[in-house]
């Protein structure tokens, strides 16, 4: 489990403190929110893989904090167990209806409290609701985000990022360097969301080094042109001094070392307000074809010929 991230939204010290003792023991990032409107910041920026959510909340209730997080498109897909005090059949219902994952009442048990983490994380991976390195929703249900969109009256635009050299990037610093990356990514991804964006934009990790931002901002080439800056500055210090330096990285090889740039982000878009897109593949590709050729696109090899 590790670097699966909690969010513990708890006032309680002693309980808080005492899960995240543990469950940092067992390898997870373990994050505290006192307060229910802190819970929904520090989600906002950086998306946790699953949520231990009290009920009674010295600002708002769990149920509040829930119905929230079920309602925002960026984090509606995050798993949450319901932590409280109240053992009443209604109160659970209306917790799960309001689509809480689990369930349990304080005083818990340690051990089946993890036992609900760890079932509830492997559901969501499971499904492929999410991507395990990243966080961020996969192929189905950005489908399912595009598809509602293509049938309403709402203007956005489908941006799409991919990180240029990151398999050579791992195959010098290895694959656990590679993921750190990609997280990387997500959370500038959010910070420029958060800044510049919408409430209702999405964030979306198809896979491997691509990812998406679906965006209801005026102003789309800000958002673009903020990631890029944002991502290219960062990921120069997952770089040994030497590299960053030099500015390339020499790779080795079966016929010795080869030089490789440093990792970059292309990103490309597509609007509703340009373009009259009639199924989901015809914006993926027109977004790609648009990175390809626009802001952070490496420029193709020259055409080798022989006389």
């Amino acid at each position: 489990m590790k670097n699966k991230r909690i969010l513990v939204v708890e006032d309680d010290f002693d309980i808080s403190n005492m899960l995240r003792i543990y469950f940092s023991g067992l390898q997870y990032e373990v994050q505290i929110a006192p307060r229910g409107g802190e819970a929904l910041n520090m989600t906002r920026k950086q998306l946790p893989n699953l949520i231990i959510l009290d009920i009674m909340l010295p600002d708002m209730n769990g149920y509040d904090v829930c119905r929230e997080l079920r309602t925002n498109n960026r984090t509606k897909h995050v798993p949450i167990i319901f932590l409280t005090q109240k053992d009443e059949r209604s109160d659970k219902i209306a917790g799960l209806e309001l689509g809480a994952d689990d369930y349990i009442t304080k005083p818990f048990d340690i051990e089946e409290l993890k036992l609900r983490v760890q079932n509830a994380i492997a559901a969501s991976e499971r499904i492929a609701l999410t991507d395990p390195k990243s966080g961020l929703p996969t192929g189905r249900l950005i489908e399912d985000h595009l598809r509602a969109l293509m049938h309403s009256s709402k203007s956005w635009a489908y941006v799409d990022l991919k990180i240029n050299h990151l398999d050579a990037f791992k195959e010098l610093y290895g694959f656990v360097a590679g993921d750190e990356v990609l997280r990387l990514l997500a959370l500038k991804m959010a910070e420029v969301v958060d800044e510049v964006g919408t409430p209702d934009d999405f964030l979306g990790h198809p896979g491997g080094d691509n990812f998406v931002i679906i965006t209801h901002a005026p102003d789309v080439d800000a958002v673009k042109m903020d990631i890029v800056h944002r991502f290219n500055d960062a990921v120069k210090q997952h770089y040994s001094f030497i590299d960053r330096e030099r500015g390339y990285i020499l790779v080795p090889g079966d016929n010795g070392e080869r030089q490789e740039p440093l990792m970059t982000l292309a990103v490309g878009s597509v609007s509703n307000t340009t373009h009259q897109m009639s199924d989901i593949r015809e914006i993926t590709e027109l977004a790609a074809e648009d990175r390809r050729r626009g802001l952070g696109a490496e420029p193709l090899p020259p055409i080798q010929t022989s006389w």
